[in-house]
């Protein structure tokens, strides 16, 4: 860990409520979001925001947990805001709000250091696993976006060979049989919770395989293991 990191978030584990921040610019929809998470014992919102410019300025005096953040904001878009508080405040996790047109934003927005995105109009309660997921260092992705946002990361790469990964992977960069099922149900936007559920394993289990699956695929998050589970043919979407 960088000593000189902000302090706040990226010290002890947290004991308390998750200190979310919501930005959006349009007031119905934000009236909306507070409704559904207000309320709720495992989260705090310590504030909100209608343009990106307040939300900097708000978020570097409260340093929340999380940043819930639409992308649509005007002038200061939601992507400058990601890579503004990425550079001076890395520890604060950053969750994107969208819709369905925004692809394109959202790659960007995920590039930029976004540890996740959700479609404007998600449930409360996958909305609340979604916050929990990115505050514990997870990455959320949702299913209805991440073949269009694989295909993006896959742009301009060669075809990958057929897939014969038993010959062609050092027997320590294999993945094993229970790490390609996780990887396999990631790449369908399933949770680190939903994954432990499904498989009856612990969350705590379900982190040391993801660690492990990133430590052998050479990547450093959820979108960049499916995106290369899939060029290897280790997986399909």
């Amino acid at each position: 860990m960088d000593p000189t990191a902000p302090t706040g978030q990226d010290s002890a584990p947290k004991t308390g409520p998750i200190r979310v921040f919501v930005v959006e610019d349009q007031t119905k929809i934000l009236k909306n979001q507070l409704k559904l998470l207000e309320g709720h014992p495992e989260l705090q919102i310590i504030g909100t925001a209608l343009s990106g410019e307040t939300a900097l300025e708000e978020v570097a005096r409260l340093k929340p947990d999380v940043l819930l953040l639409d992308l649509g904001l005007p002038r200061m878009s939601g992507i400058d805001v990601t890579r503004a508080v990425k550079a001076s405040m890395p520890g604060i996790e950053i969750l994107i709000f969208t819709i369905f047109d925004e692809e394109d934003k959202v790659l960007e927005a995920v590039q930029a250091g976004a540890s996740g995105y959700l479609l404007k109009g998600t449930p409360a309660d996958k909305m609340i696993e979604a916050i929990k997921e990115v505050s514990a260092g997870g990455t959320v992705i949702q299913p209805s976006l991440a073949r269009r946002l694989l295909k993006h990361f896959r742009v301009g790469e060669a075809p990958a060979p057929a897939p014969s990964p038993a010959l062609e992977e050092p027997e320590g960069k294999k993945l094993s049989a229970r790490e390609t099922e996780i990887l396999q149900l990631i790449a369908k936007g399933v949770s680190n919770n939903e994954a432990a559920g499904m498989l009856n394993l612990s969350k705590a289990t379900i982190r040391t395989h993801l660690e492990h699956i990133y430590r052998k695929l050479e990547v450093t998050n959820r979108v960049e293991a499916v995106t290369e589970g899939l060029r290897k043919g280790l997986i399909q979407v």
